[in-house]
């Protein structure tokens, strides 16, 4: 009776066009085999949410059921166990593979789907495979990785580092007693929690691809997206470990708040802003947990809208050039300062920017000493209008004395009332967290897990491409520079990045590129360095000042002569180890018009293509002229006017009439 509960549910969901034997079909489909009752497992929360008091009705055996009963439980359970479940498509649904995973659309728009976020969600897999592994092993679990042979340190530099290797031997001689693999559940395992799952294809990919899991919990407040999870877990024969909510996220991680009942990873990924759940979030996450976060509201991170960007993450975000990082900083201050209140503080393991779009893995510790440290680990940033020049107010001090620290205000501003290369005023920025936004120990782990094992994701090479720029980034310094802004400012040809990287090298500061940014400069060098740099450079390449305005930044800082000689010989260490192998670094568009799509419609419906709403909205002629002969049909406003000279050869009609019926119009 339990068996065909499920069935019941599901076909309460199904299109109003579908026929009673497609619907007994689809009953059966899903109700046979050793997985059904793992499928009633995982459904359970979203009975309970829906109507915890509806008893559960026994339906009659379909002709179909009737001859499957006498099916033997052996080949029944044999099928379930090894294979995934196969159920009946639905009239339009589609099956879309990503990973390991299948997953069922319906043809209407009730759930989101992005393919464009299959780098997170490969890149979500590898963080957590990493986390789950480093965790476990102080369980005495070792978990088993697919295609992965041995761990292998990689070095982007071509010595070879034999202390690291014999490390890992030492670490590799001590082997746990209990194993996990894929797909099992392990018991002393990993409590995931997907608060947003729409689909559930992430948490389908957590079952499948992730190791050392006890249970996965796919949440989504749409009673059509947590039906269409626990199809999807059935589907892929997850069931025993992927489990279907169907609750708000905020509240049911509030009420998981309990020390014992807390999840080791929870992961959101909105649509739009996270900072409602973030709150819920950093309570509910264990000791020494993982979150991870994604925001896809860059419009307001990126300094679009400073006072809605305040009023969600308690900062003000800035038009700049560096605002993509200053938006992963951002976040990061957001998720610190709110688990203030709970004497908590994070510790970011990695922080990637992608063009609309940033995810943050962070761990979450709880310890009242070191959350007086975050005071100390924010920073106000004050920018130039003028030329772009920054500088960073740390919200306060920390004096450490032996075993004794002391805590202060900061003292400021670092600049006057106007910008002393340029004049111009200043934009107050922040707060914002100004420490490091990776670890390096644990992002070397994961590089090295993704490029010993590159066929188990679709985006293996452009993770390892950004995880290989993570780890050259200079981690102590915030923010950077952009080449073509510095040039544009002072309106010179903008000098070659190994040339200008290779200026810096020379003058003994640091240079590195940065993820966020293609022809990012992060250096240590002050703001005067760089600006005695493009001065030395527009000597070589001189721009023509008699059309500089006197009030103009350029003209003002290039009538000031360098303080020291720059040298533009290209050095060997100004190209980095990523660059020269040629890896992919950045973002390649997959697809036209690949950025973020529209919202899922809570009443389902066919969405509009892109393509048709722009003709429609941004289009002044309905019928698109594909042949330059339909030129003819209308009328040329020159001619109108008497100043066209193209006389016959016109493209456009010079018929009076056709001019007559315009104007009459």
């Amino acid at each position: 009776m339990l068996v065909r509960l499920f069935p019941l549910l599901l076909s309460h969901h199904l299109h109003p066009s579908c026929t009673r034997s497609a619907r007994q079909t689809f009953r059966w489909s899903l109700g046979r085999g050793a997985a059904a009752s793992r499928g009633l497992r995982s459904m359970e929360p979203l009975q309970t949410a829906q109507d915890p008091e509806t008893p559960a009705t026994k339906l009659p055996p379909t002709p179909a059921e009737s001859s499957a009963e006498g099916t033997s439980p052996a080949k029944a359970n044999t099928a379930g166990d090894q294979e995934k479940t196969v159920a009946g498509l639905l009239p339009g649904e589609t099956v879309v593979k990503e990973g390991k995973a299948a997953i069922c659309f319906p043809s209407a728009n009730e759930v989101f789907y992005n393919p464009v976020q299959e780098f997170n969600r490969d890149l979500t897999c590898a963080v957590i495979t990493e986390f789950a592994r480093d965790l476990l092993a102080q369980r005495g679990v070792k978990i088993v990785v697919p295609g992965e042979k041995e761990r292998v340190v990689v070095s982007l530099s071509d010595e070879t580092n034999e202390a690291d290797a014999q490390t890992e031997e030492k670490n590799g001689a001590e082997e746990p007693a209990v194993t996990a693999t894929v797909g099992e559940k392990c018991e002393n395992g990993l409590r995931v929690l997907e608060g947003l799952a729409a689909s559930g294809l992430r948490s389908v990919r957590f079952a499948l691809e992730v190791p050392g899991l006890q249970s996965v919990t796919a949440n989504d407040f749409s009673t059509k997206a947590a039906t269409l999870i626990a199809r999807n877990a059935q589907y892929n024969g997850v069931s025993h470990l992927l489990q279907a909510s169907c609750r708000d996220a905020s509240m049911l991680m509030y009420e998981m708040r309990g020390k014992k009942e807390r999840y080791d990873v929870i992961d959101l990924d909105p649509y739009g802003s996270p900072a409602s759940f973030l709150d819920a979030a950093v309570q509910a996450v264990s000791e020494g947990g993982l979150l991870c976060v994604t925001c896809t509201d860059m419009a307001v991170m990126a300094g679009n809208s400073g006072e809605t960007c305040y009023s969600k993450y308690g900062s003000v975000s800035i038009k700049s050039r560096y605002c993509h990082e200053m938006a992963l900083r951002i976040i990061l201050h957001s998720l610190d300062q709110r688990a203030g209140v709970y004497q908590r503080y994070i510790q970011p393991l990695l922080s990637v920017s992608v063009d609309f779009y940033i995810r943050v893995f962070v761990r979450v510790f709880t310890g009242q000493v070191k959350v007086k440290n975050s005071v100390s680990k924010q920073a106000l940033v004050y920018n130039c209008v003028g030329c772009g020049s920054f500088h960073l107010q740390r919200m306060g001090r920390r004096t450490i004395n032996g075993k004794h620290t002391k805590y202060s205000a900061a003292t400021g501003p670092p600049v006057g009332p106007e910008c002393e290369h340029c004049g111009q005023r200043h934009q107050l920025g922040g707060p914002m967290w100004a420490e490091p936004i990776h670890d390096l120990p644990f992002v070397q782990k994961v590089l090295s897990a993704v490029s010993g094992n590159p066929s188990r994701f679709g985006t293996s090479k452009r993770i390892e491409g950004m995880l290989s720029m993570v780890t050259e980034e200079l981690e102590d310094v915030p923010l950077y520079y952009t080449v073509d802004s510095l040039s544009s400012t002072i309106h010179c040809n903008t000098p070659p990045l190994l040339q200008f990287r290779s200026a810096l090298l020379h003058a003994g500061h640091r240079v590195s590129l940065s993820h966020a940014c293609k022809n990012a400069v992060k250096t240590d060098a002050p703001p005067a360095a760089l600006w005695d740099i493009m001065r030395c450079w527009e000597k070589a390449n001189p721009v023509k000042r008699e059309k500089l305005s006197e009030t103009s930044p350029a003209f003002k800082i290039l009538s000031t002569e360098p303080s020291l000689e720059a040298c533009f010989t290209v050095r060997e260490d100004a190209n980095p180890q990523s660059r020269k192998r040629h890896l992919t670094r950045f973002q390649e568009n997959p697809q036209a018009f690949w950025g973020p799509k529209a919202r899922a419609r809570s009443c389902g419906g066919i969405s509009s293509d892109l393509q048709d709403k722009r003709k429609k909205c941004q289009n002044k002629r309905k019928n698109q002229i594909t042949d330059s002969s339909q030129l003819k049909d209308f009328p040329c406003k020159k001619f109108r006017q008497g100043s066209c000279n193209h006389g016959d050869k016109c493209c456009y009609s010079h018929d009076p009439e056709r001019t007559k019926e315009e104007k009459m119009e």
